[in-house]
């Protein structure tokens, strides 16, 4: 979230897409029920189905599943023809006036340097025409040509009502109705704000959805104002905290990219990946100071600080979810290179897609551990993959007991990046055990097992400081001060991340929590301030927010070029030349009710002062993705599903011409797979359903998985309401009861009728409830930018049970 979670009571307008929050993140309806009774706003809700959060909004507009871009790109539109666009924001806080080079096109569905044979673009064109000095060519009237906004808007003049309703079947009066209540935020005194969730990202341009997002709000200047941004709503509680953590196959912690053979020194990495401006000119120093961090006094600055301990990832392969499992599974079935595997509260026989070839996967295995509060059906996946004689199945699988989150302390990150301390409320049950302590003792033993080692590949672990306290846990202070970051002289805790060096003098475990333990025995996450002193609802005692315990990034925005805040309804930070300290050349300094997002003493005028989006290069928003930011295009362009029923009308492109196929002859088509199909969550269950099927209560609320379908499809089926059903897609059948009713209706789609049906994913073999799995039915495709699986749209039939 750019925002957070209380920020939504300060919005004019809220659009609701990829999501159901009031069922699914209901303390996000809360505030948006505060805003619309104090400020009157508006809620929109776009969704296939006709949800709780629909029931609650203003505007409700259906859409068809894997539709996004086409609705958005209307919008787009909409906004750039009546001007709606915030003018003076979009000319200098965005890269629309940026020219961009001659050699860059679009046609016919494919941008310039596309090659067929390696479904892969060549980039070269995708950026900016520079002067000599390397500074990017400008047209501040934004008439020339060549300039992002010419383009943006040459680009989605193909968005008219017709072909966007068409497309997503949502009727041409609903869609201006979302754009017209949507734009009107294009103001200084208004902000709207977009929420988001699985729907969105669960495609195979589900990177290129939020993209969308970002320009919409770009163009009318919602970010980095109080009421505004984009808000990716986190399922679970520290969802936030494992990516930022690096629980990612790309990343090291602090959004670092994960070293590959094509980096394979530190001054290559620092070289490749270290951009001239921009805050990430500083990722020399979190990098060093966090190999400082991990291997202390073995990484020095002739051993280039120990970046050879870091593994490195093959450049040419792929080690996401999906293909690690395709590896595992192998390519005759009988496996591949992995040969052990650790899952900690993870249930991928569940939750992941093509569960059947996954559970096939495991029994390829030699060992599997598994780390959760009861059995799984991934622990216990050989129970079904063979019967219920464990001698068929090699893998030998260890269960470790976990302790449940009130059985043991330490943070959780919510999706406004608020880092919060929980305290243990009760003692674990029987010999089950914390996360961290099970991470700890593993290292410890681990070392202990190397201890003797004379083998030069085992240093990375014989120089591993592992050294959080000797009791029977970790010390959870010793962990966050190495998060925090210190000085590696005296052990003085930094006081932010600003204070990290490149010479190997500070040690960091992760840039972005520099600050919440800025002294000894001062730990900002268990702040517990109640008191709103902002009076927006920033509660800056409350916890501790990275980066810098600031509330909302890119708060620069709220303020014009004089650093005067565009209204004072939206004000939220503001340059006040009286105050700074005279004597340090200071001109002045920023002070308003958040945490300036950039040196507080750097002057309106001064090189930076004008430059909001310091994350960029650039230093202002992209409307245009430039180089290869973005796999398959600098802007987001429609293309369907990867299984569609009906042919893209927008291009000959059909599906996104980037995107990972692992199994090309698994794609179902609509002659026999002619009905729309999605998964999607409820308010009972809780992800793959191990922490909630196992609860009686529950359990009993939501007794059995079941398929929403319309009225129509059910009479032309045959099916009842309660009837048990079967969902059948080329991967793989699942049964479900049906459950006929209004909220869920067919599209039209130019011209053609096509049914859809949404089923709940929470389901397995083991626990109180059991049902089928919805992702036997899922295809393996990954999104060309994050590999992420495409749950939300794929084909399938249905039939009544015999």
């Amino acid at each position: 979230m750019t925002n957070h979670w209380v920020d939504l009571k300060n919005t004019d307008c809220a659009l609701i897409m990829g999501s159901n929050p009031a069922e699914n993140h209901p303390m996000s309806f809360k505030w948006l029920t505060k805003a619309r009774e104090e400020r009157g706003a508006k809620i929109i809700c776009v969704d296939p189905r006709f949800t709780l959060s629909a029931s609650k909004a203003d505007i409700y507009a259906p859409l068809r599943q894997g539709t996004d871009i086409a609705f958005l790109g209307g919008m787009i539109k909409y906004i750039l023809d009546n001007n709606k666009y915030w003018h003076d924001y979009v000319v200098n806080y965005t890269n629309a006036p940026f020219l961009i080079h001659e050699g860059f096109d679009f046609k016919d569905g494919l941008f310039s340097g596309y090659n067929e044979q390696t479904r892969a673009y060549d980039t070269t064109t995708w950026d900016y025409q520079v002067d000599k000095d390397g500074n990017p060519l400008k047209d501040m009237t934004l008439q020339h040509p060549r300039c992002v906004f010419q383009l943006l808007k040459k680009h989605y003049s193909r968005y008219d009502l017709d072909t966007v309703s068409k497309i997503t079947g949502t009727k041409k009066e609903d869609l201006l109705k979302v754009y017209e209540a949507f734009a009107a935020t294009g103001k200084p005194d208004k902000s709207g704000t977009i929420l988001y969730a699985m729907g969105t990202t669960q495609h195979t341009v589900g990177s290129q959805n939020v993209r969308a997002f970002a320009i919409i709000q770009l163009l009318l200047g919602n970010i980095g104002l109080p009421g505004g941004g984009v808000q990716a709503m986190r399922g679970e509680s520290n969802v936030q905290g494992s990516t930022d953590m690096a629980l990612l196959f790309h990343l090291i912690p602090g959004y670092l990219n994960s070293p590959s053979t094509d980096w394979p020194d530190l001054k290559t990495y620092l070289e490749k990946e270290t951009p001239k401006s921009g805050y990430w000119s500083n990722k020399p120093k979190f990098l060093i100071s966090m190999l400082k961090a991990w291997w202390g006094a073995a990484a020095t600055k002739e051993n280039d600080f120990a970046y050879d301990y870091l593994p490195k990832r093959d450049a040419k392969k792929n080690y996401s979810h999906i293909a690690l499992f395709e590896e595992m599974y192998g390519k005759d079935g009988k496996g591949g290179s992995i040969k052990g595997l650790f899952i900690f509260g993870s249930n991928p026989i569940v939750g992941g897609p093509n569960a059947n070839k996954e559970k096939a996967a495991l029994a390829n295995l030699d060992w599997l551990v598994a780390v959760d509060l009861w059995e799984t059906e991934t622990s216990a996946f050989w129970q079904t993959e063979a019967g219920s004689d464990p001698t068929k199945i090699k893998t030998e699988v260890f269960l470790l007991p976990a302790c449940g989150s009130y059985e043991k302390e330490g943070t959780v990150s919510n999706s406004g990046r608020w880092i919060q301390y929980r305290w243990k409320a009760v003692e674990p049950i029987g010999q089950s055990k914390p996360d961290l302590w099970i991470i700890d003792q593993i290292m410890r033993r681990v070392k202990k097992q190397y201890a003797n080692s004379t083998d030069p590949k085992d240093r990375p672990i014989l120089d591993l400081t592992w050294d959080y306290g000797h009791g029977h846990e970790p010390e959870i202070d010793l962990i966050v001060k190495e998060m925090n970051g210190y000085e590696v002289a005296t052990g003085k805790p930094l006081p932010n991340f600003g204070a990290l060096k490149e010479d190997g003098s500070t040690a960091c475990g992760i840039w972005i929590w520099g600050g919440i333990y800025p002294e000894e025995g001062k730990y900002l996450a268990k702040r517990r301030d109640t008191v709103d002193t902002t009076g927006i609802g920033a509660y800056l005692n409350w916890a501790f927010a990275w980066p810098a315990n600031r509330r909302i990034v890119y708060n620069r925005c709220s303020a014009d070029l004089e650093g005067k805040p565009w209204s004072e309804a939206k004000k939220i930070i503001w340059w006040d030349p009286t105050k700074g300290d005279a004597s340090k050349g200071e001109k002045g300094k920023w002070v308003g009710l958040d945490v300036p997002d950039f040196k507080a003493t750097t002057a309106p005028n001064e090189p930076g002062g004008n430059l909001p989006y310091i994350m960029k290069p650039e230093g202002v928003g992209c409307l245009f993705a430039n180089k290869a930011q973005m796999k398959e295009g600098p802007f987001p362009e429609h293309y369907e599903p990867w299984e569609s029923p009906v042919q893209n009308i927008m291009s000959k492109v059909q599906f996104n011409p980037t995107i990972k196929v692992w199994e090309p002859d698994k794609q179902g088509k609509p002659d026999k797979y002619p009905i729309i199909g999605t998964t999607y969550r409820v308010t009972s269950h809780w992800q793959a359903g191990a922490m909630t099927r196992n609860l009686p209560w529950l359990a009993e609320l939501t007794p059995n998985v079941y398929v929403e379908m319309s009225e129509s499809l059910a009479k032309a089926k045959g099916i009842s309401n309660g009837d048990e059903v079967i969902i059948s897609t080329t991967r793989g059948e699942m049964r479900a009861y049906a459950l006929v009713t209004k909220r869920v209706k067919p599209f039209d789609l130019n011209g053609k009728k096509v049914e859809q049906i949404g089923v709940l994913w929470h389901f397995g073999f083991k626990g109180v409830a059991t049902g089928d799995s919805a992702n036997k039915l899922t295809p393996h495709i990954g999104d060309a930018n994050t590999m992420i699986p495409e749950y939300k749209a794929w084909l399938c039939d249905v039939r009544r049970a015999k």
